[in-house]
């Protein structure tokens, strides 16, 4: 990996208004401004009518929670000086998402979401309900970052497509420097696995699946170009199962490729088609604590969600901007409570799902 100084110096800070507290209030009490503290809002607004897949009368297995599109999503509190400030000066601008192409969470409470086209990670804490965004330090920079992972040693993750490297943050924002430079052509996906303490890359313009250490050494390169099993044809996105196999959105050649810990293939997912298990453009894929798979097909605006076995389990989502539809997904995310985090990518926003089991008699 390449090294760099850590600093804080891309993180956005809070610009200084130039008054004090007093002030402030004094200028409120003078002015006659209802400037005053507000607590947090209710991170996701219920919906008047709940949505849910399958529909009734079927038992639900995926509820719709809710949005995020920019940092006025999080509904932070605010102080009694902060509301004067805003009476006075105006509310700061809203930090948008513009082509979220992938996002991921940490085990702080935060998601984290790479933005293609605004070549940023835009950072929003759940908890805190604070925005950041992270960029590497000069002179290093991001060209197109497209997909995320958080680590068990606390780092972020940040495949580059264009610069052929991972960009790689400690927990508190501050750039490491680069992984795979190289070795890497055009990453498009990222999965950890921390059973056997390696990294897995889909390297689309190569047509193969990286294998690196932590580190960013290379432990082997699989796969090449073609159409049987084991081979790719634009790989873009990964995933590491419950039981360590390994999962790849083969998607130019319309599947999803299944390994073994060992990474022997072991079968594969769907063929081209319209129809449900089917594949147009699979993408972003994720496995929850189940070893169900999720698939988002772009081309398709869904997400399909398959057993251990890759039989079709459920169909949900469709073309539309309003709640649980899309347009162009990209990224797909299960966290460790099996919330779905979807980057609905021209939709400029993040949808959220949550999973319901099913009921064990």
């Amino acid at each position: 990996m390449t090294h760099r100084p850590t600093t804080r110096s891309s993180r956005p800070r809070t610009p200084r208004r130039g008054r004090s507290a007093a002030l402030l209030a004094c200028a409120a009490v003078a002015l006659g401004l209802p400037g005053c503290g507000q607590s947090k809002g209710v991170l996701f607004e219920p919906l008047a009518s709940p949505l849910s897949w399958p529909p009734p009368p079927e038992p639900a297995r995926i509820d719709y929670v809710g949005e995020l599109r920019t940092d006025k999503d999080l509904k932070p509190g605010k102080s009694f000086v902060a509301g004067v400030g805003e009476s006075l000066f105006g509310a700061e601008p809203a930090h948008a998402m513009r082509t979220p192409f992938a996002c991921c969470t940490d085990d702080e409470g935060r998601l984290f979401v790479a933005d293609s086209n605004a070549q940023l990670v835009h950072v929003f804490d759940l908890e805190s309900r604070r925005y950041e965004q992270w960029t590497p330090e000069e002179p290093a920079s991001f060209a197109q970052p497209v997909a995320v992972a958080f680590d068990p040693a606390g780092r972020l993750l940040v495949a580059d497509s264009v610069a052929g490297v991972i960009h790689v943050f400690d927990r508190g924002g501050g750039y490491l420097g680069a992984m795979g430079e190289g070795v890497l052509e055009r990453p498009t996906g990222i999965a950890v696995d921390s059973q056997n303490d390696r990294l897995f890359v889909a390297d689309a313009g190569a047509h193969r699946v990286v294998v690196l250490t932590p580190e960013g050494g290379l432990i082997r390169r699989l796969g090449e170009r073609g159409t049987g099993p084991g081979q790719f044809n634009f790989p873009t996105g990964v995933a590491v199962g419950p039981d360590g196999s390994v999962y790849v959105s083969d998607t130019l050649n319309f599947r999803v490729q299944v390994f073994d810990a060992t990474l022997n293939p072991v079968r594969q997912i769907g063929s081209k088609g319209d129809l449900p298990g089917y594949f147009s453009h699979p993408k972003g894929i994720a496995v929850n604590s189940q070893g169900q798979l999720y698939v988002v097909d772009s081309h398709f605006e869904s997400v399909q969600i398959f057993d251990r076995q890759g039989r079709l389990l459920l169909t949900f989502g469709e073309e539309g901007r309003g709640p649980g539809q899309f347009w162009m997904p990209a990224g797909l995310h299960i966290d460790a409570g099996d919330r779905v985090w979807v980057a609905d990518s021209y939709n400029q926003r993040v949808q959220v799902f949550d999973y319901q089991p099913e009921a064990v008699p």
